[in-house]
């Protein structure tokens, strides 16, 4: 999407979009634009509504924000209007920013929009949305110059647009090697290196959790090495490390699922969110230093699986007692962990993962679990959650929760057989392989990575921790 300011509209011919704030349903006056007026009795500029006019062979779209309006709302809102309404879309289309606009609601709206072309239908023939024309310009009205916020906002939806492309092809697409070769390609575009460690690599390099996992599947695992620097490098440079979760499919492996298999496509979702974060911290050049690890694997039942009872050895070095296959994720963040902490030293760590149930329980499908020592990362990441809609909220991590993971054959075992506390356990576990780094944080994002919502019949992606974690990095 290119965008355009102009001044006014004597010159356009097309569609007008007019975001407008609410008045009240019984206000005497009506809501004026250029020269057209609408009756408070038709619209009002009520949240979630929208009114279309045509006047002079241009189509003029009010949309209605409330008397006041969030980030993840405004978002929406745009990204509806672009998804439902492309049909009454010209050629031509202007958006017309109200005066009292912050930088951050320009930006929101503008993402909004180009999220709006986004269509599940990837293996169907459909037309593109009219934003995806290359010669395709939006021009801006508005009385402050925006450029910066505008330009960000597409940086921003072309990533989250390309996790939840990701996440939503199936997995006989998405297979450890494409997201390797995706990782590969976009380093190329964007300007990142990345190494990626094949089958024999990573036995050599003796990522055993990592390697276990992958095991029954015929799709090599591919262990994804992803490092990003400013092209102006200081001493005083700032070092974050981001871990996630790559399970392209997940059986549940021979302790196989009994219910919503259908939905494991999207158990790559922390990884996809990594990927799609690379992706946007290099395509805004923050000026910090990014190592990124994606363990991708598919956890399949074949006679090579790993077996409920075995002990494996981690890349760490410590052994670990399998109760349940189907805990595979904490398996091959243990050994992302332990490779970024050992070879990388990175001052802070997010390691990102659809990893437990359990945080579905917990909190439902408005909030992604969150487990720090941390109190600075944790206060960090919880406002930068708040401020986009990608909420988080902590849970414990207290000692007394480690005989959860306490094992009698091995250093310690992957899943407690509790039917309680699984995402805490689970988060014990991986805190386990950090070797007491101080500045670790756990995101458990199993309720908010996947879901159901008005722009699709089934369920699907939502690119939740892409923005997440490029805005908590540049605000360190």
């Amino acid at each position: 999407m290119k965008t355009k300011k102009i001044d006014n509209l004597k010159e356009f011919s097309g569609t007008v979009l007019i975001p407008v704030f609410e008045t009240t349903a019984k206000n005497l006056i009506p809501i004026k634009y250029d020269d057209l007026a609408v009756s408070a009795k038709v619209f009002y500029g009520k949240k979630d509504t929208h009114y279309l006019v045509e006047k002079n062979d241009n189509t003029f779209i009010f949309i209605g924000l409330g008397k006041s309006i969030d980030y993840k709302s405004l978002k929406t809102i745009f990204r509806r209007i672009a998804s439902k309404e492309k049909e009454t879309f010209a050629k031509s289309v202007a958006l017309s920013l109200p005066s009292e606009f912050s930088s951050e609601e320009v930006e929101a709206a503008i993402s909004g929009l180009l999220l709006g072309t986004y269509s599940l239908g990837h293996f169907k023939k459909e037309e593109d949305h009219p934003f995806l024309d290359p010669d395709f310009e939006l021009d801006i009205l508005s009385d402050k110059d925006h450029t910066d916020s505008i330009n960000k906002a597409i940086k921003i939806a072309r990533a989250q647009l390309e996790t939840l492309k990701l996440v939503d092809l199936p997995p006989n697409k998405v297979t450890p090697k494409y997201l390797a070769t995706w990782a590969l390609d976009k380093g190329e575009k964007y300007g990142f290196d990345v190494e990626v460690l094949g089958l024999e690599a990573s036995k050599i390099e003796g990522l055993g959790a990592f390697l276990a996992v992958g095991k029954g599947s015929e799709n090599e695992p591919q262990f994804v090495i992803i490092k990003y620097s400013p092209k102006e490098e200081t001493e005083a440079l700032k070092h974050v490390g981001l871990v996630g979760k790559g399970i392209t499919f997940d059986t549940g492996g021979l302790n196989i699922k009994t219910a919503g298999m259908v939905h494991m496509k999207c158990d790559m979702a922390g990884g996809g969110a990594v990927f799609g974060a690379m992706q946007l911290i290099a395509d805004l050049q923050l000026p910090i230093k990014v190592t990124a690890i994606v363990p991708c694997a598919e956890n399949s039942v074949d006679s090579k699986s790993f077996l409920p009872s075995d002990v494996i050895h981690s890349y760490s070095g410590n052994s670990i007692e399998i109760i349940d296959t189907d805990a595979e994720g904490r398996l091959v963040l243990a050994d992302g962990l332990s490779y970024l902490i050992k070879n990388y030293k990175p001052e802070y760590i997010v390691d990102i993962a659809t990893l437990t149930g359990s945080s579905v329980g917990t909190l439902g499908y408005e909030a992604g679990a969150l487990f720090t020592n941390n109190e600075a990362i944790s206060k960090k990441l919880q406002e930068v959650g708040d401020s986009i809609g990608e909420r988080l909220w902590q849970l414990p991590l207290w000692d007394v929760y480690k005989q959860d993971i306490e094992s009698d054959i091995a250093d310690v075992k992957n899943y407690s057989g509790k039917p309680v506390a699984g995402a805490i356990s689970a988060a014990k576990f991986l805190e386990y392989f950090t070797q007491e780094h101080p500045a670790w944080a756990h995101l458990d994002i199993a309720g908010v990575a996947f879901g159901d919502d008005e722009f699709a019949k089934s369920k699907h992606a939502t690119a939740y921790g892409v923005h997440l974690l490029t805005k908590f990095i540049e605000n360190l």
